[in-house]
């Protein structure tokens, strides 16, 4: 059984499946890089790109010939070269004839193949009809002079080229970009005739640096007229490493006070753009921006018509670059990843690139050259023999006709070699006869001159090069064009806040008892026409702007904020606060204010304790709230109550034990949040059960009056009767008059003869109607 069992593994190699599979998939991935996604340094072409070409070339379809149907030469490059699916090859060629998409596109396509706002609306191969551009006489115009090497096609019965005999960089004109196993590349487009000085310099300094060669190529030269503005700094280093990012921004100009977008970054999309401008505007997010037109056709042409003509577009053009989901300004990604000539991928400098590629293009032309010169040798050797025959006419003619055997007599008569003989049978004889000698000496001499020129330039580096830059030169400036991408500084994008976009009109902000807000247009002073539901009523307003943020706070110390502008209208009942924010059961909205983020209020309950914020610190951003004070149990919040000069200011606190106590703001702390310090001594054993609390609180310049009421009766305390009442903070305070003690409202009288009316009171304590 075991001789049988090692008879059956011999000449099996046993290994580790470990080893194998990772021998198998090293094996599968260098495939994948070197046969499918990476292009290669010498003609910048993946494989499927380089056998549409080459097939296009083969089946006749030059720029001056007819366009033939796209499922035809799909058809015949899937045949003859590669062996895989129609659908990826067409994908190939339509990208091939994209101008939006290709930098110098490669096939003239006629049909349907694609609109920058839906590049893959291409139509169906069957429909489309293509052939070559002119631009592809760069990779195929030397195809035959003997510098490419061919190698068989998938199954051996064809010959394709290894590489195409590309006259310029191609690899950086039209860039590409390609997904393999384990890497990536993304190579930009440049502009030709920047790329070819820049080869043409090297040639002269082969030292030279990615700084020299950055004077003359400035950065990418994209399809689109889009501004590059990724700083020099940022270029070069792109440019030294192999690897970055690019920066594009779209370009605009004002016509007759509208935003006019007159080209996109790469690949970007009008319509999309379109499309996410109008929702930003549905959603109310681009106030700016009162209408937007798509009137694309051939050129991109955007308009963005403005709110008003006081609003300044370049400020509205910098938000909409800042804003990420948009697309006006993006970045692209570079990753100069190729096989090289070696065959292995590596990501290079831009100094490397053009080095391998003259390389590839001194070895092709020297190769042509050589090519050249051996058939001129060949055409001189038949030439020698034409000679002879010339000079023997007639007897070269009877030999020919009388002869069994014209060639061996033939040599061993006039001393001809087997190819002269060949070359002379295979002539007709009338062609023969009519042989000129000075033709042929016209010819020798011309093609003996030619292989002497060939000899020269082979023989000598300097002619060599001086030709190698004289063809980059002729082929830039036959196909090569102007910058299409300006390189541009420009100032870092900046959005715009929300709040500056939205117009600053002033608004009244109306909450009820039951915690529903509206908003109506202006200061409104009496809002008795306000109706309410059916068990609600007014509780509180706030004067304020359209793009400010106001502020409720909740009986628990939470606040939280809306934009004023975002409010529903005042001509309704408004709508619960309890549909905004997530309002913990059991609590309630018991005050809103307003006011500038460096504005200073007093916070505190009517436990005693408090201290001053900022109106910012109390801005809550989301629908949690923000916790602003602790709460004891048992007390209540004392509506926040604005500070004019922390320095001067003075904090005046009554308890419902009739006790008053002022203070000087300063004395209490400056706190973003917490429970503060203590404001007036009140007793937390009293407080639990409603004994013992602060039932009236406000804040006095040092010039103002307070006008005490208790149900009827009502004292006012003048500025230097108020002394009298002044303490430390945290004292007990002093008891108000005899009949004064049970305070129902308190009205601060400013020095200035300005009444504030307003009465800060808990719940509990306030004014019955």
């Amino acid at each position: 059984m075991n001789d049988k069992k090692q008879m059956s593994l011999e000449g099996v190699e046993i290994m580790p499946l470990e080893t194998f599979t990772e021998a198998a998939y090293l094996n599968y991935s260098m495939a994948v890089i070197r046969d499918r996604a990476i292009p290669h340094v010498a003609d910048g072409l993946k494989p499927v790109q380089r056998r549409i070409i080459y097939d296009m070339h083969e089946l006749g379809l030059l720029p001056s010939a007819k366009y033939k149907k796209s499922a035809r030469t799909v058809g015949d490059v899937l045949g003859k070269y590669h062996p895989h699916g129609d659908a990826s090859c067409y994908e190939a060629m339509v990208l091939m004839a994209q101008r939006f998409t290709y930098r110098y596109p490669l096939v003239d396509g006629q049909g349907n193949w694609g609109h920058p706002d839906d590049p893959k609306s291409y139509a169906a191969m069957r429909y489309t009809e293509s052939r070559l551009t002119m631009f592809s006489e760069v990779l195929l115009s030397e195809l035959d002079d003997g510098g490419t090497t061919f190698i068989p096609n998938f199954d051996g019965t064809l010959q394709e080229p290894e590489l195409l005999p590309a006259r310029l960089p191609h690899i950086l004109l039209n860039g590409t970009s390609g997904v393999a196993v384990g890497i990536k590349t993304d190579i930009p487009p440049h502009n030709a005739r920047e790329v070819a000085d820049a080869a043409i310099y090297l040639l002269d300094n082969p030292d030279a640096s990615v700084s020299d060669l950055m004077n003359i190529v400035k950065g990418p030269d994209y399809p689109t007229g889009a501004e590059i503005i990724t700083p020099p700094s940022e270029l070069l280093k792109i440019y030294e490493t192999g690897n970055g990012s690019i920066r594009m921004r779209s370009v605009y100009h004002v016509e007759k006070g509208s935003i006019v977008i007159t080209a996109l970054p790469y690949k970007v999309s009008g319509a999309d753009i379109e499309t996410r401008i109008a929702a930003l505007m549905n959603q109310k997010k681009l106030p700016l921006i009162s209408n937007i037109r798509n009137e694309t056709s051939k050129e991109c042409r955007i308009v963005l018509e403005l709110r008003s003509c006081r609003v300044d577009p370049d400020a509205v053009m910098s938000h909409l670059f800042a804003l990420k989901n948009l697309d006006l300004e993006c970045s692209y990604q570079v990753n100069m990843n190729m096989l090289g000539m070696n065959g292995n991928p590596a990501v290079k400098s831009l100094t490397a690139i053009l080095t391998e590629w003259l390389s590839f293009r001194r070895d092709t032309v020297v190769r042509e050259f050589e090519f050249r010169l051996d058939r001129i040798n060949k055409r001189l050797h038949l030439l020698e023999g034409l000679f002879i025959v010339f000079l023997n006419i007639d007897e070269v003619i009877r030999i020919i006709r009388e002869e069994d055997n014209p060639k061996e007599v033939l040599m061993s008569r006039f001393g001809l070699t087997e190819p002269q003989v060949e070359y002379i049978l295979e002539t007709r004889l009338r062609q023969l006869a009519r042989i000129s000698e000075i033709k042929l000496g016209e010819e020798k001499a011309t093609l003996e001159k030619e292989a002497g020129n060939i000899r020269g330039i082979l023989n000598s580096p300097v002619r060599l090069k001086n030709f190698l830059k004289k063809s980059i030169k002729e082929a830039a400036d036959r196909y090569g064009d102007d910058r299409i991408s300006p390189i541009v500084m420009r100032a870092p994008a900046k959005a715009i806040l929300e709040s500056e976009m939205i117009p600053a009109e002033p608004m009244t902000v109306v909450l009820s008892k039951m915690g529903w807000v509206r908003a109506a247009k202006g200061h409104v002073e009496d809002i008795s026409s306000f109706s309410y539901k059916q068990g609600d009523g007014f509780l509180m307003k706030t004067f304020a702007k359209s793009n400010q943020n106001v502020v409720f706070l909740s009986n628990s110390g939470q606040a939280y904020s809306l934009q004023v502008n975002t409010l529903p209208s005042a001509r309704s009942q408004g709508e619960p606060l309890t549909s905004r924010f997530s309002i913990t059961q059991g609590d309630s909205i018991v005050a809103v204010l307003s006011g500038l983020d460096d504005d200073y209020y007093v916070v505190g309950t009517d436990a005693g304790y408090g201290f001053v914020c900022q109106y910012q610190d109390l801005i809550g951003r989301t629908t949690n709230g923000k916790s602003i004070i602790s709460v004891s149990e048992g007390a209540n919040l004392l509506t926040p109550m604005p500070v004019k000069d922390v320095d001067k200011s003075l904090c005046l606190m009554i308890s419902n034990q009739g006790r008053m106590l002022m203070f000087l703001v300063t004395e209490l702390p400056i706190l973003s949040k917490g429970k503060g310090s203590r404001m007036i001594n009140i007793s937390q054993s009293k407080l639990k059960a409603r004994e013992e609390y602060v039932i009236a609180a406000c804040v006095l310049e040092p010039d103002d009056s307070v006008e005490i009421h208790a149900g009827k009766r009502k004292l006012t305390v003048k500025p230097a009767d108020l002394d009298n009442y002044k303490g430390e903070r945290g004292r007990r305070g002093i008891k108000l008059p005899r009949g004064l003690q049970k305070v129902t409202e308190v009205v601060v009288i400013s020095g200035k003869r300005e009444t504030v009316p307003e009465t800060v009171l808990p719940d509990d304590a306030r004014i019955q109607d």
